[in-house]
């Protein structure tokens, strides 16, 4: 029960905890963002070089999510397979344990008005000094550091003035104590929404007296089965690939757990045996540290043998409703919180709608020909829709210069798009007018000028190769060509050669045509254009 003083000293050292390590995790992300993906593109060709990376990663951002988002952007971009991505997110679960000895080794042990106090006003003055700049978010990382620190002591302070504020002893009784503090560990991980915060607590309650090494240990299990949920949670309405990897992290997790359930006692024993071994301190901090790094090291190990099949059962259950056409493919929220990740899935999902304009577009062309139309590539404004508000959601966030021009530079290209889009469909209104021509010279020169768009339009889809930009020699020749029939258009109903109706209808066809081009062109131009 908690009461007395300890209930202030507990809520707001956990309050504290989760805000440093928002701070943190926030900080280490931004600065490492554009690093963490050049790194797993080149450092996954095998288990062990996968696993090493999420491990790695998951250490320096003190984020298995960030890495885990990583992981599934380069899956849906076809940069790794989602085998080679299973081992970047067991690697993560791995990795995620760096927070626990954080805690064990030098939360309890760092004197919170000599160091933590001091991160925290070092880190505001970088963050303050280096306004959108690498060094505000290693600023803001460290005042993270600082915070969370202050939240260990605060914890700390609380089980000492009053050893019941968080009394567990005896939960479940003699039969039942270990089923039931793991029950308790997830339980605390879904209120508090971070196993890191859960795992603080435990190591407090065992640092001050009020919980066994192995009551803890089973609060560790329960702390690592219970952040699951988070990963469950972050699958709906994602993509097949976020489906696939949050279900990879739940079976790694709960099978972990079963097995270390089962042979906790031996565990305990072995832990002991090993911290001996490489001579650690004999806290109960620290042994909780080293017992959560090998509880998940026994996950790798279990899922070494089973990963292949794991990963082809993965890919069978989930098959995505984002492959159909207006359902965006690279887009989830879970890419959404790291900026330069979502930017590079934005621009994925851009090169889809952009085809879609395209398509659009030509198959107006070919309808104005009186040609079959190209099949439709359905579902634009959904797609549409979905890149806007995705976009909104990523512009929220603290992000750095570079990744903000990327993002700006994309809504630029969404807008030529819509246009495309929209004056696409108004390309074929002259059909009839164009099938009631004879032929002779206007009708000729109406078919060059319909090969010469499609011709050009071709080089503007985005998903299809070759894609360029239009040289200034194409765009020129293109508008003199354009030009030259629109004064034969007028010419031909100013002296009644062509009637009146028909004469507008092929000069809005073909209006809507050169803006379409135009606009393609420079959508084209932005996204060969590198970012500053």
């Amino acid at each position: 029960m908690i009461e007395g003083l300890g209930i202030g000293a507990t809520l707001g050292g956990i309050g504290l905890f989760l805000l440093g390590m928002v701070l943190m995790t926030d900080g280490l992300k931004q600065a490492a963002g554009p690093a963490l993906g050049r790194v797993l593109t080149t450092s996954t060709q095998t288990r062990l070089r996968g696993l090493l990376s999420g491990i790695t990663f998951t250490a320096v951002v003190q984020s298995s999510s960030a890495v885990t988002v990583a992981a599934i952007g380069f899956v849906n971009a076809g940069l790794l397979t989602f085998s080679q991505s299973l081992w970047v997110l067991f690697g993560s679960n791995v990795g995620t344990t760096v927070t626990g000895w954080l805690v064990a080794l030098v939360g309890f042990k760092l004197d919170v008005d000599a160091a933590a106090m001091p991160m925290i006003g070092l880190g505001m003055a970088l963050r303050l000094t280096g306004a959108d700049t690498r060094r505000a978010a290693l600023g803001t990382a460290l005042t993270g550091f600082g915070v969370l620190f202050l939240g260990i002591g605060f914890l700390q302070e609380a089980f000492s003035i009053d050893g019941a504020a968080l009394d567990l002893s005896g939960l479940g009784g003699a039969y039942f104590a270990v089923p039931a503090y793991v029950l308790a560990g997830a339980l605390l991980t879904l209120v508090m929404q971070s196993s890191s915060a859960s795992l603080a607590v435990t190591l407090t309650l065992a640092h001050t007296g009020s919980l066994s090494v192995t009551d803890a240990a089973a609060m560790v299990i329960g702390a690592n089965i219970g952040t699951t949920a988070t990963a469950m949670l972050a699958a709906i309405g994602a993509t097949a690939n976020a489906k696939r990897a949050a279900s990879a992290h739940v079976l790694f997790n709960v099978v972990t757990g079963v097995v270390a359930m089962s042979i906790l006692p031996w565990m305990i024993r072995g832990i002991g045996l090993l911290g001996d071994w490489l001579d650690l301190d004999n806290s109960p901090a620290t042994a909780l540290a080293l017992f959560h790094t090998v509880f998940n090291v026994l996950g790798v190990l279990l899922m070494w043998p089973l990963a292949d099949r794991l990963a082809a059962m993965l890919r069978r259950r989930f098959r995505g409703h984002d492959e159909s056409a207006g359902q965006p493919r690279y887009l989830d929220q879970n890419v959404a919180s790291v900026p330069s990740l979502a930017v590079d899935a934005l621009r994925r999902e851009i090169y889809r709608l952009g085809r879609k304009a395209i398509v659009q577009a030509r198959s107006g062309l070919a309808r104005l020909q009186g040609q079959p139309p190209l099949p439709r590539d359905e579902g634009y404004d959904a797609l549409s829709g979905a890149i806007r508000a995705f976009s909104a959601n990523v512009a929220r966030a603290s992000m750095s210069e570079t990744t903000a021009d990327a993002l700006a530079k994309l809504l630029r290209v969404q807008h030529y798009f819509d246009d495309c889009h929209e004056r696409g469909a108004g390309i074929g209104a002259g059909h009839a007018a164009f099938a009631a021509l004879a032929d002779g010279p206007l009708r000729l020169h109406i078919l060059g000028l319909a090969r010469e768009a499609d011709d050009l339009l071709v080089q503007l889809d985005p998903a299809q190769a070759p894609f360029a930009p239009l040289s200034p020699q194409q765009s020129e020749r293109f508008e003199a060509t354009y030009a030259e029939l629109k004064e034969a258009l007028l010419a031909a109903g100013a002296d009644g050669r062509l009637p009146i109706e028909s004469m507008d209808a092929l000069l809005r066809s073909f209006s809507d045509l050169r803006r379409t081009t135009q606009q393609a062109a420079k959508a084209a131009r932005l996204l060969a254009r590198p970012a500053r």
